[in-house]
């Protein structure tokens, strides 16, 4: 496949990752650092990855939008329709509209521990045509849905997001990529990304007085 062109979609802090609440301790705003720095650690890597054109942090915090803009990554705010699967399908348009012969991707933005070569290994590993997704380490969700040019992008992210990507013609990739699949929801997802080595902005939030 060629290179990519990514969208990477960012709750408002105050509402993003509810089920991470207290892992590292009870102050809200530490809390909104941690969201964030799981967002910037994920779009770092990807923007490290040889086969990625482009990302596109999809978000309406000032904040989000302020911390990317502040490193050159473009942030557009959320389109008219609620939800994740609006915002990576608004996403997609908008970047369809300027490169329709391009590839597009849909990435989560939970991904501490993801390396630059585990997610060019992933899209190298997707096909020509149609669409590839990568399930996460459980097997039910989706960290990672790849649609070649000429076909919609077709985001079905939720619960049981992998069954229903493969239920809508999506090719599994295959592949250990550890750090791709390890999306982090909840305390122990973040224990087992800080066993695979999270990027430093996740570092420097769970510290080692954190509750994990």
């Amino acid at each position: 496949m060629a290179r990519v062109d990514l969208i990477v979609p960012v709750k408002r802090l105050p509402e993003a990752k509810s089920r991470l609440r207290g892992a590292t301790g009870d102050d809200p705003a530490v809390h909104a650092r941690l969201a964030l720095a799981l967002a910037r650690d994920t779009v770092d890597a990807a923007r490290g990855a040889r086969l990625v054109h482009r990302v596109l942090v999809v978000s309406s915090d000032p904040e989000v939008a302020a911390g990317f803009a502040a490193i050159g990554v473009e942030v557009v705010p959320d389109g008219p329709v609620p939800g994740l699967n609006a915002a990576y399908a608004h996403g997609a348009a908008l970047l369809r509209a300027r490169r329709p012969d391009g590839p597009v991707g849909a990435l989560q933005a939970d991904l501490p521990a993801l390396r630059p070569a585990e997610l060019d290994a992933a899209i190298a590993a997707a096909p020509r045509t149609g669409r590839a997704f990568c399930a996460d380490a459980g097997g039910t969700g989706t960290t990672l849905l790849l649609a070649a040019p000429g076909a919609a992008l077709q985001p079905a992210f939720g619960v049981g997001s992998a069954a229903g990507h493969a239920a809508s013609g999506a090719v599994a990739l295959e592949g250990e990529w550890p750090g791709l699949r390890c999306d982090v929801d909840t305390a122990d997802d973040l224990r087992a990304a800080c066993a695979l080595g999270v990027g430093t902005h996740t570092a420097a939030v769970v510290c080692p007085g954190a509750r994990l």
